[in-house]
């Protein structure tokens, strides 16, 4: 399925909630959302006018969420989400990643919509699942990969920080998307567009082959094969004339 009919089947399901809870007494859900999805489900009940909703992943700040729609007579409220949060605790010595436990899970035949952040450190995952399929997760999760794991649900008293970064700093010519791209990935200008061009990189989580498109404050590019980037600063602009930007690059 394209990326096009994709779209199509998430709204008639966001469409199909916020009707059934219209008519209903309970809230109805969608997902787990990636953030590309999230922002067209905002999109989508921007234009439809709903407010009534609630994008929630289970802990602040959740990169994949759950979209609630709510009776007009309820509150939107986290608690009420049908999601369940998994603690997997396994040797220090054993260094799983996040691609290590979804792989497990999806090979275990669950649908990835039905699982949100996956937060690793050392010797311990949370992760965040619809409460429909958390009891087949902790019976058939024994293992990941090779190595033993212990699963229990809740969460510790702090969560994993998850995604691991590295900082990066660079002065460029402006803020268009080629002299971002070229910064950050160590290329040319000339390179960076024809990657582009070539809908190679996502902006805010949609490609965009625009080599002028402005990048801002709080943007995230992802460069294919080249990683995902947050750009946490933009300015001042230098003694020269050009661009002083700094962010982070997940790793």
């Amino acid at each position: 399925m394209d990326r096009q009919s994709d779209d199509a089947v998430l709204k008639a399901k966001l469409c199909d909630a916020v009707r059934l809870a219209e008519n209903g007494s309970s809230p109805r859900f969608v997902g787990f959302l990636d953030e590309r999805q999230a922002l067209s489900a905002q999109q989508i009940m921007s234009h439809m006018n709903y407010k009534n909703y609630m994008l929630y992943g289970g802990h602040d700040g959740a990169e994949r969420v759950v979209f609630g729609a709510f009776p007009d007579f309820v509150e939107p409220d986290g608690e009420k989400f049908p999601i369940t949060a998994v603690t997997a605790s396994f040797r220090s010595c054993d260094n799983l990643s996040h691609r290590d436990f979804l792989g497990a899970l999806l090979a275990n035949g669950i649908n990835r919509e039905t699982i949100g952040d996956i937060l690793v450190d050392e010797g311990i995952c949370v992760l965040y699942s619809r409460s429909e399929i958390t009891n087949f997760i902790l019976s058939q999760t024994t293992k990941i990969g090779r190595v033993g794991v212990k699963l229990t649900t809740g969460v510790p008293q702090s969560l994993p920080q998850g995604a691991h970064f590295e900082d990066f700093s660079a002065v460029v010519a402006s803020a268009r998307l080629d002299c971002i791209v070229a910064a950050v990935v160590g290329t040319s200008r000339e390179k960076s567009s024809e990657m582009i061009r070539a809908g190679l990189v996502m902006l805010n989580h949609e490609v965009n082959t625009s080599v002028a498109a402005a990048v801002t404050q709080g943007s995230k590019v992802s460069v294919r094969g080249k990683g995902r980037f947050v750009f946490d600063r933009l300015g001042p602009v230098t003694k020269k004339g050009r661009l002083s930007i700094a962010g982070r690059k997940y790793i």
